[in-house]
């Protein structure tokens, strides 16, 4: 069975407060992305992983993708199964392609197995993999709070929106972007500014960890501002980077203008 795993956009991230266990609580507005990897999930005599495409970094046992199948594999006894991963969404890119490919591995063997699986039941095992695996379940906008796990739907729509996503040759580790920055209480209600017209998220709508990533990417800071000059409604930073993204009225052909960088653009649903 053949899945499409798509990436996501963060339409502001507010990082308010740090937690006893060491994370952080946020809250962000989840907007998935039709820029999609491409996952297989098949019965086997051997369990295997496979990779294509962009090259995967780390052992193949230590993929979200295997730990997803030995979460269920534990509880269920399942068969050995084959993984393959086609990888086109960047890695390290700040739009969620790992957690994606994690989520949507309970999604298909829940389905190859027939486990007949309730929402909440895969919920549980997405959360095991990743803060924002669960997000990749829902198929829609969602906000997110705490560690990015409590979810609501989002009243925002993008539907028509022409989406350019870029992202530079530089990693942000997330440790680093949060050790940048110093939790505050959001000044703009999030769901409140979402819900405004594009023209004003400018100025309300932010991502927290912008200001110490741009000092030290100036060329993530450059890839926002270029955006805005090609024309963009609103444009930002995608979680903890290093892609930048820019909403468009109409489709925009910028290939040229972006041929530096990893480039993605295409219509929203």
């Amino acid at each position: 069975m053949v899945a499409f795993p798509p990436c996501k956009i963060n339409l502001g991230l507010h990082v308010v407060a740090k937690r006893s266990d060491g994370f952080h609580n946020i809250e962000t507005c989840f907007y998935p992305v039709p820029r999609t990897d491409i996952l297989e999930v098949i019965k086997s005599h051997t369990t295997e992983f496979t990779t294509s495409g962009l090259p995967i970094t780390g052992l193949p046992e230590d993929n979200l993708c295997m730990k997803a199948y030995r979460l269920l594999a534990a509880d269920f006894n399942l068969a050995p199964v084959k993984i393959h991963l086609h990888k086109i969404i960047p890695m390290g890119a700040g739009v969620g392609g790992g957690s994606a490919d994690a989520a949507y591995t309970v999604r298909l063997l829940n389905h190859v197995f027939e486990l007949n699986l309730a929402p909440h039941q895969q919920q549980k095992y997405a959360l095991q993999l990743g803060s924002d695996c669960a997000f990749f379940l829902q198929d829609q906008p969602m906000l997110a709070e705490g560690r990015g796990e409590i979810l609501s739907a989002a009243p925002v729509s993008l539907k028509g929106k022409y989406l350019v996503l870029v992202k530079p040759p530089v990693h942000v580790a997330t440790a680093d972007a949060y050790a940048g920055i110093t939790p505050v209480k959001p000044v703009n209600n999030l769901s409140e500014v979402v819900q405004l017209p594009i023209d004003n998220w400018r100025e309300k709508l932010v991502n927290n960890f912008e200001p110490s990533v741009f000092k030290k990417f100036p060329l993530i800071a450059d890839l926002k501002t270029r955006l805005y000059a090609q024309g963009a409604a609103y444009a930002s930073m995608s979680g903890s980077g290093a892609s930048v993204f820019g909403i468009f009225d109409a489709p925009v052909n910028l290939f040229h203008q972006f041929a530096d960088v990893d480039y993605w653009a295409g219509t929203l649903a």
